[in-house]
């Protein structure tokens, strides 16, 4: 979330959006002992590839978290943050992404990314706050715990921050490299792409359409377009994010044209340079955008290297799918 806001500063399209901070976490987990009750928890489990002991100490800790309601000084400040954002959007039930942001996820050496839950196409405060609980509640998955074991870190030194973010009204999204994600070379973007949002993507229900581009002459260099069996779209009966059978027509026709793709690159080297280092991008194309208008950032970390080569770790698929939770629903 912080990279967020700091790329909104710097000037690129980010979505409207607010922040849930550590401290708020910090508040919450304290008040309610949660966060002894996880220190009582942990301190059976020492092996972090013990699956038995690992199951069993998330699920007794996420239930927990289920179980307490979020307290007022927390829960407040968030209902009344997302009716500014629905004011700010000139909607009264705006539809949000609630994301985790866990302190470290977005480091060149750690890779929390894909380890943590987030939820799209929620409406409504009390579903908002119920979704940043569910979030805090991921910072104790199984793989979570398990990683913080093997590099010996205490859930107290990674704190859960939450991200708020307005449902940018998607034709298109994906996820670019600015190197490649297996070979490590710098000189190639990677572009990953499919219609609507990207949790069809990430939740393993389609194959993307998959683009190369050489950066220096911002060639294509390859150009695969998939057979695309699901959208994630909005379901209004629902009231939230879910995956659909995309329409035949779309199946087989490409994502992504030249100028869009330009469009990415675009973005993705802007974002390179802001940093100074390889990133990993989250991209939105809003149904509304127009040739030459610009793409809207959802996300962007860098890509974790590998210390004991120091080449690009390959991009892990089921890490990336782990990262989002078809969640959310609206208050009836």
């Amino acid at each position: 979330m912080g990279s967020l806001a700091e790329l909104g500063r710097a000037g690129f399209s980010v979505p409207r959006a607010f922040a849930v901070t550590t401290a708020a976490y910090a508040l919450h987990v304290g008040t309610t002992g949660l966060d002894v009750l996880a220190d009582q928890v942990l301190a059976g489990v020492r092996d972090p590839h013990r699956r038995p002991e690992l199951e069993t100490a998330s699920a007794r800790i996420r239930k927990a978290f289920e179980e307490a309601d979020v307290v007022e000084p927390v829960a407040t400040p968030v209902a009344e943050c997302y009716a500014e954002l629905c004011h700010r959007s000139s909607r009264p039930r705006v539809l949000v992404a609630v994301r985790s942001s866990a302190t470290g996820e977005d480091s060149a050496t750690m890779s929390f990314a894909g380890v943590f839950d987030s939820y799209l196409g929620v409406s409504g405060a009390g579903p908002v706050v119920e979704a940043v609980r569910s979030c805090w509640a991921s910072l104790f998955t199984e793989r979570a715990i398990s990683y913080r074991l093997e590099h010996g870190l205490s859930h107290r030194e990674t704190p859960m921050g939450v991200g708020v973010v307005e449902l940018v009204d998607a034709r298109s999204s994906g996820v670019a490299f600015s190197a490649h994600p297996l070979t490590g070379k710098r000189d190639r973007m990677v572009i990953e792409a499919n219609w609507g949002w990207g949790e069809a993507v990430v939740q393993g229900l389609v194959t993307p359409d998959c683009v190369e581009v050489d950066k220096d002459d911002r060639r294509v260099l390859r150009h695969e377009v998939a057979t695309k069996e699901f959208v994630s779209a909005f379901d209004d009966r629902a009231g939230r994010v879910v995956g659909m059978p995309m329409p035949e027509r779309l199946r087989s026709r490409s994502v992504l044209d030249g100028e869009q793709i330009g469009g990415v690159v675009d973005a993705v080297l802007e974002i390179e340079r802001h940093y100074g280092h390889p990133v990993d991008v989250e991209w939105v194309i809003d149904r509304d955008r127009r040739p030459g208008g610009r793409v809207t950032i959802v996300q962007a970390r860098p890509i974790t290297f590998r210390p004991q080569s120091g080449t690009v770790a390959a991009w892990d698929p089921v890490a990336y799918a782990a990262k989002y939770a078809f969640g959310g629903g609206a208050d009836r």
